[in-house]
């Protein structure tokens, strides 16, 4: 059996090329504010990737995607051992964009501490009397730079996304950034409407795309799992205040109480996460995750 190594290792994912595809690993590490926490979360790679493949076959009407397949019998035989089974994606090989497109439906994190200081969101003027967790009268597109392991995203205009396009594909760069921009809107509607007919409220995301050998663009990345969005149960919703989350929030929220923890959770708060990783998982695929 060929041993093989990750071609990229990003803080929670590890990348290989197997020449003709990429399998991408979804590890039960988990990081909040730009740190890799000590503890692992245990199943957390399972559940993101099963989520990712509901999610990329839910949409693939909007937009193709980059997945393959998520079962081990498909990839090289280095995959056929017990640590990838569950939580490895076979997917196509594409150029990515370095763009991070957020998308936001309900005013809360930085976005609310924002709209506090002068009534905007990343350059976006809003309505005036928001109040904490408020829907949005339209989702707002609020992209980021995509930065290196370790470095802050950068909030950029719509504007500058196309600039940093045009200068990566000349004569393109509009089009590649008008088509990022309205696929996630389009993404973000409809998943947003089916979640909320689960009892889940998606207050907001972030998509990536990449771009295929003929130049098309490509849904890349994972797609609307705990780690890259924030989930809220639409029970006991209300505007004015911070809601509950079945995402990483939770933990964000623990190390924000805990500033001398070292980034290393209790096991309560590991157990916790894992449950609210599953909870969503099965209330949104109607499955139970095994």
């Amino acid at each position: 059996m060929q041993e093989l190594k990750p071609v990229k290792e990003g803080k929670v994912r590890e990348v290989y090329d197997t020449g003709d595809a990429m399998i991408i690993v979804a590890t039960d590490r988990i990081s909040a504010f730009d740190h890799i926490l000590k503890n692992e979360i245990t199943k957390k790679g399972a559940i993101l990737t099963k989520m990712s493949k509901f999610w990329f076959d839910f949409t693939k009407d909007i937009v193709p995607n980059h997945m393959l397949s998520i079962e081990v019998g498909d990839m090289p035989e280095f995959f056929r051992q017990e640590k990838f089974d569950g939580n490895s994606m076979k997917c196509k090989k594409l150029n990515m964009l370095p763009i991070e497109c957020i998308v936001r439906g309900y005013i809360t994190g930085t976005g609310w501490e924002s709209y506090q200081k002068n009534g905007t969101v990343c350059g976006i003027r809003l309505p005036e009397g928001l109040k904490e967790s408020d829907k949005l009268p339209e989702p707002i597109y609020t992209p980021t730079t995509k930065a290196e392991l370790g470095l802050h995203d950068e909030h950029i205009t719509f504007e500058e996304s196309v600039d940093i396009l045009e200068k990566l594909y000349p004569g393109k760069g509009a089009e590649y950034a008008e088509k990022i921009k309205d696929c996630t809107i389009a993404l973000y509607k409809k998943c947003a409407e089916y979640a909320l007919g689960k009892g889940i409220i998606i207050a907001d995301t972030k998509f990536e795309f990449g771009l295929d050998e003929e130049g098309n663009v490509i849904l890349g990345d994972e797609m609307l799992t705990p780690d890259s969005s924030r989930f809220w149960p639409y029970e006991g919703y209300a505007s004015g205040k911070s809601q509950p989350s079945f995402d990483k929030q939770f933990v964000r929220d623990w190390l924000k109480a805990n500033p001398d923890s070292d980034y290393l959770l209790p096991e309560e708060v590991v157990k916790k996460t894992v449950e609210k990783y599953e909870e969503a998982y099965e209330l949104l695929t109607g499955e139970k995750f095994a």
